[in-house]
């Protein structure tokens, strides 16, 4: 009962409040305004003590800080996982920071050699974990100094051997590994000396102590490494070479007027023989498997077979772990009793293993200032195949990997990279070529309509308007019917002023007699 008795008086209050006509706009009291605002404000508060979190001057610094801008990043290559080209990308990886004893650099150039091609197989011992940034030379400029460090400072221009890590835009690398070059030598040239003429100098000088009148048989002689033990060997008076490499680098190489005796790697044995029946004093060898059996067999009494690579293993674009088995049960086992017995010595070289696991950085760091000595009184000139952009690694490692270089192959992060082919259209499958010719048939099919469309739309519109103009009576049907089949578009005055009479339109005339 109390509801029914409420109703009517709420009806009746609603009805005394007449509007008045005058004013049509909302009137808002002092009060309510007042009100209004203050409920706006305390809602934007409420809205921005929200968004702080109710955060404390030194909680809002702090969140300060952290909006600082990202770290940098630069563009490296990087090994996602052993195998084959399409592990190797270029990716967008953290700009890396000096510690104590380390320089950071800013790259310019790095070198290529075949050991990154069997850190790419993970066919080599200790290989890093994956992914990994690649590369072990390079040459830039010192963009960064940690502490702890003497001897290098901001814009030193600096060549790097680090483990890793040096195909990238910056590098950081501890000084030990560090070694300045001469003013005048450019990066790219830094880049392709150091550690092919490093590993020649000690091959040569350290290991051999080749002499006056030694003859060297040489097994790929036209990559960095071998054109560097040619010209370090032709600083040693009367030196023959015999260079051993594809046919297809013979003219390029004989071209140098360096090497004695150009002979392909298919039958070399037998080519050696046939020029001295009595062998050569120094085999040098970076393929190993059934090469070291035919080396040794080839030394004179007093000669000496050294070992510096494994390339032999390298068969593929994935490791094959038959390659590895094959080339070491191929080399033979040889005794310090066979070799008393022949008066010939086995010596090996590994540069990685001397620089990085058993400190040899000081004797590395002698020998390199020895080979810029001979750099500057002109006496070795770095090969440089060809140079590369960091996107285009995977075609520069192929190269290298089909043995069609002819010096060093360089990496220059600046360069721009090569524009990539256009994409060859994909098949299609029956489905879709079924769907595609019942398309374009349904396409046909409408072309066909809209051709005789408009003619019969024509027609019928005249027809229509002829039947109207019929109903109307007079010339104005004959009109509207010639125009319905498509002729002439203009119509004479007389037979359109008859058809407007016609349709109750008055003429002048008619005008003035009903006046």
């Amino acid at each position: 009962m109390t509801e029914t008795t409420e109703a009517p008086v709420v009806a009746q209050t609603a009805e005394t409040k007449t509007p008045s006509p005058t004013n049509e706009t909302a009137v808002v009291t002092p009060a309510e305004n007042g009100h209004a605002e203050g409920g706006d404000a305390k809602t934007a508060a409420a809205g921005e003590e929200q968004t702080n979190g109710g955060a404390t001057p030194d909680e809002k610094a702090k969140a300060e800080e952290k909006k600082e801008d990202p770290p940098k990043e630069m563009r490296a290559v990087v090994l996602t996982g052993f195998g084959g080209f399409k592990n190797v990308k270029i990716l967008k990886k953290p700009e890396p920071s000096p510690q104590a004893g380390e320089v950071l650099i800013r790259v310019k150039a790095c070198g290529l050699n075949f050991q990154d091609l069997m850190v790419r197989l993970g066919a080599i011992d200790s290989p890093p974990k994956t992914p990994t940034i690649l590369g072990f030379e390079c040459a830039g400029e010192i963009e960064a100094v940690g502490e702890e460090v003497e001897g290098f400072k901001v814009g030193d221009r600096v060549v790097a051997l680090p483990e890793f890590r040096a195909w990238s835009e910056l590098v950081a690398v501890p000084t030990k590994y560090v070694y300045h070059i001469p003013d005048e030598m450019t990066f790219q040239d830094a880049a392709a000396i150091v550690m092919n003429y490093l590993v020649a100098y000690i091959l040569i000088f350290d290991l051999v102590s080749l002499r006056e009148g030694k003859s060297i048989l040489l097994h790929s002689v036209g990559g960095g490494v071998g054109q560097a033990i040619v010209q370090l060997a032709r600083t040693v008076p009367n030196v023959t070479i015999f260079g051993v490499c594809s046919k297809s680098k013979h003219e390029a190489l004989e071209a140098t007027g360096l090497i004695d005796h150009l002979i392909d790697r298919t039958d070399y044995v037998n080519e050696v023989r046939k020029i001295t029946t009595e062998g050569v004093d120094i085999v040098m060898d970076c393929l190993c498997g059934e090469e070291c059996n035919r080396g040794y067999g080839l030394l004179k009494p007093m000669g000496k077979y050294i070992l510096y690579g494994s390339s032999n293993v390298v068969t593929g674009e994935t490791k094959s772990f038959f390659s590895v088995a094959r080339s070491w049960w191929q080399v033979d086992k040889v005794s310090p009793i066979k070799l008393f017995d022949e008066n010939k010595s086995l010596g090996g070289f590994n540069l990685r293993h001397l620089l990085y696991q058993q400190d040899g950085s000081e004797y590395v760091r002698s020998t390199v200032d020895k080979i810029f000595g001979l750099w500057k009184d002109g006496k070795v000139r770095p090969v440089v195949d060809s140079a590369w952009a960091l996107e285009d690694v995977a075609e520069a490692m192929q190269k290298m990997h089909d043995r069609k270089n002819i010096g060093k192959l360089v990496l220059d992060p600046s360069m721009e990279p090569k524009p990539k082919p256009a994409t060859p259209a994909k098949s299609k499958s029956k489905k879709q070529a079924s769907e595609d010719k019942g398309g374009k048939k349904d396409k046909e099919d409408d072309k066909k309509s809209a051709e005789n469309g408009g003619g019969d739309e024509k027609k019928e519109e005249g027809g229509d308007a002829a039947d109207e103009a019929k109903t109307n009576g007079g010339e104005g049907g004959e009109a509207a019917h010639v125009n319905g089949d498509g002729g002439a578009a203009e119509q004479k005055e007389e037979p359109a002023a008859a058809a407007a009479a016609t349709n109750g339109d008055a003429t002048e005339s008619e005008k003035k007699e009903s006046s």
